[in-house]
């Protein structure tokens, strides 16, 4: 059984682009990522040899710019959200629900960097 993140550990990196395939393509020739759909989604995950894993999808309706966000672990969405506010920073996507996995919630740093708070479900496989 593979251990568990630490509250503050990225767990998750995130691809947001245009055009997903042609970024599998790419990271599979360079590294030899493997990727796997997500059915009915306009999504895949890889894992990486070794630290986190992550997915590539479709850039998201609204304001979401292509790039990478990473998921850091967290033991409450709901606490870290308004810690996010209070240092400054701001909820770009209020906490969601990735069903029997956990919750996540995209913010902005005051630099404007994004970046996402990731609570694990208790009862599904780690991230």
């Amino acid at each position: 059984m593979a251990e568990t993140p630490k509250p503050g550990s990225i767990v998750h990196v995130e691809f947001h682009v245009k055009e997903p395939k042609k970024v599998e393509k790419f990271y599979a020739s360079l590294f030899g990522w493997k990727f796997q759909e997500v059915p009915g989604m306009n999504y895949s995950v890889f894992q990486a040899p070794s630290g986190p894993g992550g997915g590539i999808g479709g850039l998201q309706p609204g304001n979401w710019p292509p790039g990478v966000i990473n998921y850091i672990s967290v033991n409450s969405v709901d606490e870290y959200q308004e810690k996010v506010k209070k240092a400054g920073g701001k909820i770009i996507a209020p906490k969601n629900e990735v069903p029997g996995q956990g919750w996540f919630a995209i913010f902005e740093d005051p630099s404007g960097t994004r970046m996402a708070l990731w609570q694990q479900n208790p009862n599904a496989p780690h991230m």
